[in-house]
């Protein structure tokens, strides 16, 4: 079988080399690269964000509260924490320095929150006091804290100057 080549020739006797578009066609590997990022979107599990409900009070509350059932956790710089059950003016527990360990916080709100039970007959309410120099993370062990000894009633308030000052004695 001959080819018919219908191309003039040069003067040299070269035959000019005709360029062949070369063409790959991808639309295979696009449906396959969509296949598989569907695969894995579906498959995957989603990572979900771990929080902690934290139920606020709405208004204000009609009876009040009486300081014999109220602890008061004051957080302070390095780690440390002080509590104190009633008034700093007149306190049922003197002001007491603690961590965030298991034998420190969790200790100690378990052993107020026994006493003041059998005294009162009533549950324990814990004021979290974050201060300026406190991290984050010590709020979030102590509602931590509060989650494991099974106290419902706390709430998060603004330090008050007189709790400041006390840390500053503390030297925390």
């Amino acid at each position: 079988m001959a080819e018919l080549n219908s191309s003039p020739q040069n003067g040299g006797g070269k035959h000019k080399c005709k360029k062949m578009n070369a063409r790959v066609d991808l639309t295979a590997m696009v449906d396959l690269a969509f296949l598989l990022i569907t695969f894995f979107i579906m498959t995957t599990t989603l990572a979900k964000s771990k929080a902690m409900d934290l139920a606020m009070p709405v208004g204000e509350q009609s009876e009040p509260v009486g300081a014999s059932r109220t602890l008061t956790v004051c957080l302070g710089k390095n780690n440390k924490a002080m509590y104190f059950l009633g008034e700093l003016k007149n306190p049922i527990i003197a002001p007491s320095i603690t961590d965030f360990k298991a034998d420190g916080i969790r200790k100690a709100l378990i052993d107020v929150n026994k006493k003041v039970r059998d005294k009162t007959g009533k549950s324990m309410i814990v004021l979290v006091k974050p201060g300026d120099k406190s991290q984050y993370s010590n709020l979030v062990s102590t509602l931590d804290e509060l989650a494991i000894t099974g106290i419902q009633q706390y709430a998060i308030v603004d330090i008050k100057p007189e709790d400041v000052d006390a840390l500053k004695q503390k030297g925390i």
